[in-house]
């Protein structure tokens, strides 16, 4: 982080959702970057012992976002698709959702993400596209510059 204050907002915004009490992740924000990590725990596992494909998506969708709303400084963005692809399973470590925006308009950002296991083997991907909500920011829970 470069000591930017909207950065250390959605840093702030991030760990203030409710359902990251459950996740407890760490975040790291960046210009038209984010990165997102989450240690594996059983409790996020599915009946095989691995961790399920939700919290692959969750990853790679706050790391996608996240970058995406590191260049929007008005109103929350909002995700409106998102494809992702689960490479490998993971039963221990250390998961990191590295995200960046490839692509912006007026209208839209599109961002991909990538995660990876404590080895640093790619255990997954996706990509998004994201669009500005009427949501301003500073009214966002957790959110103040």
């Amino acid at each position: 982080m470069n000591g930017d204050p909207h950065y250390a907002a959605l840093q702030n915004m991030y760990l203030a959702a409710p359902i990251n009490a459950f996740y407890r992740p760490a975040i790291e924000v960046s210009d038209g970057a984010a990165t997102i990590e989450i240690e594996v725990s059983e409790k996020l596992f599915h009946s095989a012992g691995a961790v399920h494909g939700s919290v692959y998506f969750k990853m790679l969708d706050d790391a996608a976002f996240f970058a995406a709303s590191s260049l929007e400084r008005e109103v929350f963005i909002l995700t409106t698709s998102f494809t992702t692809y689960l490479t490998r399973p993971v039963a221990s470590g250390r998961l990191r959702s590295i995200g960046r925006v490839v692509n912006r308009t007026k209208l839209q950002f599109i961002a991909e993400a990538v995660v990876y296991d404590s080895e640093g083997n790619e255990v997954g991907r996706g990509s998004g596209v994201f669009v500005r909500g009427r949501l301003q920011l500073n009214k966002a829970r957790g959110y103040s510059t």
